[in-house]
Order: C-alpha cells, then sequence, then structure tokens
C-alpha cells in the first residue's frame, strides 16, 4: 500500500450540536415555528486554510466546503451516508463498481450545469501529482489512483467515466466497505473546470475565485481575514429546506473574547474554556460534545537524532500525566487516550469489543516519573548525550497554550531536558508542520469516518503527513494486508488493525495526550444543525433559527 497520508482533521474549530429540521421556506411564516431573521453568529478558533477540496487538508476548510459544494452523497443526522446528487446507485456483485445517476437540474451558482464531468474533473486533478494533493491517497481504492499520484500512469486512467451528462461510472481496484462514506467527504465533490481554469493557482483563496452547488455560498472572505459568511444559495437544487440567509462566522482564538460576545449577545455561541465550564455547566444552553479528535505530541526524529531512540521517546511519554492535564488544566470535559485510536471508531465485529480497549497498550500512555528518568538517563547513554534542548510548537488558541505550558512543565522535570514553546498562528503551525519545521510539536486530528484505519493510516512510512520520521515495516504490512487483502473479510482485517496499533505504542511512534471535548454554549433558538463526531462536523443545511 502506497498511501500518502491518512486524512484526519486538524482541528481549527469545534462547535458542536444536534438537532433536527426539515421544514422548507414556505412553512416560516404563519406557524410560529421560524424567526423572522435568519443569521446565525458563529464563533471559529482559526483563520480559514482554503475553499479549493483538492488543497484542504483541515477541519474548517472541510466543514466550508461541506456547506458551500455537494457531491454524491449526504450524511444524515445518524452520520449515514444518503443520495444527494446521486438520486440512483447501482453496485456491481464484487463491489468494485458504481454506476450513479445524477440528480437532473442542478446547477453552479454561475449558472452552469453540475454534470458527470464535473466529477471526473475534480477526482482527476486531486490525483494528479501536479496538485499535490497531500489527501491523494484517499482515491486508492479507485482504479490506478495510486499509479497516477505516484507519477506512473496519467490522470486519464483513473477508473472514473462520464458516459452521459447524468451518469458516471466509478471502477475501484478492490472492494472498499467504507467507499459511501467517503463519497460524502468533500475530498470527493465536483468541481466547476471552467472556473478552476479561469483562476488558476487563485482557485480557492478568496471567495471571489469559487463557484459553489452546495446550500450555500462562501462570501466576504479575503483569504486571510478573521470573518466571512456563508450566505443561502439561491442555485441550490434543495433552497426549498435551507431557511438560513446567512451564517456569520468570526475568528475568536480566546474563548474570553467569543464568552463576552455571547454574553452581550453578539454572537450565538461560544467555546469554553475549562473555567467557563465549570460556572456553566448547568445551563440550558450548555452543550458537551466528544468528537473523534485526538491531540498528541509528536517528536520529530527527522531533525533531532535523539528522538530516534525508543527509550528517550518513552521517556518523554511516561513524564506526562495526562489525567492532570485534562482534569486539571484543561477542564473542558476531554478525556485522556488509551491510545492513538480514540474511543467511537468502531467495534470488533466477532466481539463487539471496543477498538479502544482491545488496543489498550498501558505504558504508552501511562504516567511513571521513576521509569522515565530511568529509560532517559539508558536514552541518554546510548546516544553520547547529557541533555536536551528542544522547542515546542503550538498554536495560539486558549486550550493548546494551556496544553503547550502544562507539557513544557512535565517534560522538564526531566534530567537535563529544557523545553521552548513557540506559539503560532493556526495556518501558520500547519504549514510548519508539513515542512517538518518542528522539534516537537501537538497535533489535533479529526477522523473522516469511524473506522481505525482513519487514524492509523497517518504513521504510515510513506504518508504525507508522518513527517516526524516514524517508520516500522511490521506496521506498514499489517495495515497493506488490511486495505489490499482483507477489504471483505472484517474479522481479519480488524484484528491487523489492532496488531498496527499495539505496535506503534509498543515503538511509541506518537504520544497520545488526550480525546477532544468541545464544550460550548449554544443559544437554544438555534435548531437543526446535523453533528458527526466521526468526520466534518456539523451540517447547516436545515438549520434554522426558531422563535
Amino acid at each position: 500500500m502506497n498511501k500518502k497520508l491518512l486524512y484526519t482533521f486538524v482541528i481549527g474549530t469545534a462547535l458542536f450540536l444536534t438537532a433536527c429540521g426539515n421544514n422548507n421556506d414556505s412553512q416560516r411564516s404563519g406557524t410560529g415555528k421560524y424567526a423572522d431573521k435568519q443569521e446565525l453568529h458563529w464563533t471559529e478558533a482559526s483563520t480559514l486554510a482554503t475553499a479549493d477540496l483538492s488543497k484542504a487538508t483541515d477541519t474548517l476548510s472541510f466543514n466550508t466546503l461541506m456547506n458551500t459544494q455537494e457531491g454524491l452523497y449526504r450524511l444524515d443526522k445518524k452520520g449515514k451516508p444518503k443520495p444527494a446528487l446521486a438520486v440512483k446507485t447501482k453496485k456491481s456483485n464484487n463491489g468494485k463498481t458504481y454506476d450513479f445517476t445524477l440528480r437532473k437540474g442542478v446547477k453552479w451558482s454561475n449558472g452552469d450545469p453540475v454534470t458527470a464531468k464535473d466529477f471526473v474533473y475534480s477526482w482527476q486533478r486531486t490525483v494528479d501529482p501536479k496538485t499535490a494533493s497531500q489527501d491523494a491517497f484517499y482515491f486508492d481504492g479507485v482504479e490506478n489512483a495510486t499509479d497516477i499520484y505516484n507519477g506512473k500512469k496519467d490522470k486519464s486512467t483513473l477508473g472514473i467515466k462520464a458516459i452521459d451528462a447524468h451518469h458516471l461510472q466509478v471502477k475501484l481496484a478492490k472492494p472498499v466497505g467504507y467507499f459511501d462514506q467517503l463519497l460524502a467527504w468533500p475530498l470527493f465533490y465536483p468541481l466547476n473546470q471552467k472556473v478552476v481554469e479561469k483562476y488558476g493557482s487563485k482557485y480557492g483563496t478568496q471567495s471571489k475565485y469559487l463557484v459553489s452547488n452546495g446550500p450555500f455560498k462562501l462570501t466576504k472572505w479575503d483569504g486571510t481575514g478573521k470573518s466571512w459568511t456563508l450566505a443561502k444559495n439561491d442555485s441550490y437544487w434543495d433552497k426549498k429546506h435551507v431557511h438560513l440567509d446567512k451564517i456569520t462566522e468570526l475568528v475568536t482564538e480566546s474563548t474570553t473574547t467569543s464568552y463576552n460576545m455571547y454574553s452581550s449577545k453578539k454572537v450565538d455561541e461560544t467555546l469554553l474554556n475549562g473555567q467557563q465550564v465549570k460556572a456553566n455547566q448547568n445551563k440550558k444552553d450548555f452543550v458537551k460534545r466528544l468528537p473523534t479528535a485526538t491531540t498528541r505530541l509528536d517528536l520529530n526524529q527527522n531533525k533531532i537524532p535523539a528522538f530516534k531512540n525508543k527509550k528517550i521517546r518513552q521517556a518523554f511519554s511516561l513524564a506526562i500525566d495526562r489525567q492532570q492535564l485534562t482534569d486539571k488544566v484543561l477542564q473542558d470535559g476531554s478525556e485522556p487516550l488509551k491510545g492513538f485510536v480514540p474511543s467511537q471508531m468502531g467495534d470488533d465485529p466477532k466481539t463487539g469489543r471496543h477498538f479502544e480497549d482491545e488496543a489498550y497498550v498501558k505504558k504508552a500512555v501511562s504516567f511513571d516519573l521513576k521509569k522515565a528518568k530511568s529509560l532517559l538517563k539508558q536514552g541518554y547513554q546510548e546516544e553520547g548525550i547529557k541533555s536536551l534542548k528542544v522547542d515546542l510548537l503550538t498554536s495560539d488558541t486558549d486550550s493548546s497554550k494551556q496544553a503547550a505550558e502544562f507539557l513544557q512543565s512535565k517534560l522538564e522535570s526531566l534530567p537535563g531536558v529544557r523545553v521552548s514553546v513557540s506559539k503560532v498562528p493556526f495556518v501558520q503551525m500547519i504549514s510548519r508542520q508539513s515542512d517538518k519545521d518542528y522539534d516537537m510539536t501537538v497535533k489535533t486530528w479529526q477522523s473522516v469516518f469511524a473506522d481505525p484505519i482513519n487514524f492509523l493510516d497517518i504513521f504510515e512510512s510513506d504518508a504525507s503527513q508522518n513527517n516526524s520520521g516514524f517508520k516500522n515495516k511490521e506496521f506498514d504490512d499489517l495495515l497493506d494486508q488490511s486495505e489490499n487483502e482483507y477489504g471483505d473479510q472484517p474479522e481479519k482485517r480488524w484484528q491487523n488493525l489492532v496488531q498496527a496499533e499495539k505496535i506503534l505504542m509498543d515503538d511509541q511512534g506518537t504520544i497520545p495526550l488526550y480525546q477532544v471535548a468541545k464544550s460550548q454554549l449554544l443559544r437554544e433558538n438555534v435548531k437543526g444543525v446535523i453533528f458527526n463526531p466521526a468526520g466534518v462536523p456539523y451540517d447547516w443545511k436545515e438549520a434554522y433559527i426558531s422563535n
């Protein structure tokens, strides 16, 4: 398996709720259900990185794309893929050929029709090596995709074909049990070739260099600013179920700022830090969610030779008290991790046991300072050094700064270890991580769908976002076999994934910290937002403001 990266999502934002709302605009008047003013004011913890689906890597970008674009399927409130632009799907008996009948009359916001060719162009563009999509590996199941993004075959050989304007055929190289879920993810959405080629490298960098086919249009975004708007798309095929006229998003790195804005009724929700959770957890507008998002500490073996030493990596992990971090520092409901893969990522198909329990390696996530010091001493001797001076790269949000200061304190309890902290804007942090420009860094990732492979793929040797330098052939072989041999043998595949997680943790390839809780205050009259804990978090298509 020659993958580029697991897409999981860097959490740049996380404000969650669940509800349901499926009435159309004609019901706004006369029923008393809808407020006259359908405007939602939302806060984000970071700036928007991109609106180009082939270039996106973080949660906020994909969340924006999910609400401004649309693909073959859309997830319902239970996280199940339901038809969107695909009105009919026919699968071959061996699960390797999909024939889609597309919805007629669908248009882009510039009036162009959405056709099967838009999907062909989009998929080919993403796997084209010239595009340099970090998520191209997700097309591995599609015929010839791996060879294309590795430069061995032309993009025209990709297993996707427009039979005519409203019929699309996809051929897979192997059965992929979660392919329907992938099709609901923005990476697999269509693109308007005329518009992309018109704007070239500017496409998706500002709202004026875009066209939409989803419920909303991205507006008032200059590419770097700390506010933007999602305005209702009047060209959307299902606009009768879109109730909000606009969603104004505002970046507030500090929850103190967003909390004050919520209190003065300038926004409709706010994330809460630990102290704010304590003060508000019994209020009616308090909401807590536990998405499949994990925060970890990566040690860059490419830059710091000492981090190639397993004992030093283990020492750093054992020096961290995760329970203290979540209970005393963050105080926001986040939970210590039992491994790299979080909870809610699937159960053993034979026994029903949760993955995080079955793959648990206690020593990889335990706190034992005495043992940490002993291992560090051995590691120093093996490397011929007596001390380590390293920098910790993190983002400048409240929770990130809190966690970084805690890690700095704990790691400096180890003999000879000195830690400086670099706090930078979120987008800058992503860039530096991608460039391997860090000693240590804190990363938070969100899955696309509820399967352990969606996390484990990060640490394949050739994964594009495995930028810390971890390599293990047995780990790679287990994932390769899981995806390429056991795609239709769930029990064997599951055991491979469990074993891969154990290898990653035994080798301390990364240092798991906590599963991210996102507590917030949310106006009680905000209804109808669909929340998905194991993927792109929330869909505003049918959200509304009630009376």
